[in-house]
């Protein structure tokens, strides 16, 4: 059967690894029996999905010519296969009703966004496992104190457990990536609600660490907020990769009572 052509603008670069593909698939443990696999290209992925009994599957794709090799190659998918952008996509529409999980191999170029949908349907999607760019992937697993650990690792974790699975070398992909995969899994923590406003700390987060290298005082001090009051704080001369998830709500938090302050004056 004729191959789907890669396509450069869909950062396309399919696994040609079947033992890969298959630790993958059962990376996804114990999950909600409602999955959607991202992108299922030419179904490497999918041939294992097909044989987990346990999982009430749907396959999202953008690209028509990997829907009809999907269609030939494994026609019993035929009403699970759903020709769309995933991104665009209301995941409540394909499952109504219950938690999913996700999976896939993401492209590149598109990964971090996927990350932010799954973070913004939380009450959602209960857990992924998906393929990355390595250094992607190391970024949102670690944790303070390494040189990885950014507003991506804070944001996802304040949600979810993350871990670092393995790595995938660049070989096993047609074409090869000039970059090392890694394959990670996320699963929803007990935390439903933060104990500050959530806008106020993805801001206090994204701002930190757009200047990693200075204190947070200086930092900051870039925040539309007076923080004069409470900057002698020792939590201030601290640098952002130096504070834990919990730190930074607790600053956020700490932050966002300067602003009831400023309403009740």
């Amino acid at each position: 059967m004729k191959k789907v052509r890669a396509k450069k603008y869909l950062g396309q670069h399919f696994l040609n690894d079947d033992s890969i593909a298959h630790k993958i698939v059962e990376s996804l443990q114990a999950p909600p029996s409602q999955t959607i696999e991202v992108g299922p290209g030419m179904g490497v992925l999918t041939r294992f999905l097909i044989d987990r009994a346990d999982l009430d599957m749907r396959y999202v794709e953008i690209d028509h010519e990997s829907i009809i090799f999907l269609l030939k190659q494994y026609p019993s998918i035929k009403e699970r296969l759903i020709e769309t952008d995933f991104l665009k996509i209301d995941i409540n529409e394909i499952f109504p009703v219950g938690e999913c999980s996700i999976i896939g191999n993401f492209p590149y170029h598109i990964s971090s966004q996927i990350l932010f949908k799954v973070l913004e349907n939380r009450d959602k999607v209960h857990s992924l496992v998906g393929m990355v760019q390595r250094e992607v992937g190391k970024r949102i697993a670690s944790g303070p104190g390494s040189k990885e650990y950014g507003i991506l690792s804070v944001l996802l974790q304040s949600f979810y457990k993350v871990e670092y699975l393995f790595t995938v070398d660049e070989n096993v992909f047609t074409p090869p990536p000039k970059v090392k995969s890694g394959v990670i899994r996320m699963t929803r923590n007990e935390i439903t609600k933060l104990n500050c406003d959530e806008h106020l700390f993805k801001k206090v987060v994204k701002t930190a660490f757009n200047q990693r290298r200075k204190t947070l005082r200086n930092s900051l001090s870039k925040l539309p907020i007076n923080i004069d009051s409470i900057k002698h704080l020792p939590i201030f001369g601290l640098r952002p990769e130096q504070l834990s998830v919990q730190e930074f709500q607790e600053l956020a938090g700490m932050i966002g009572g300067l602003c009831v302050k400023l309403c009740v004056k």
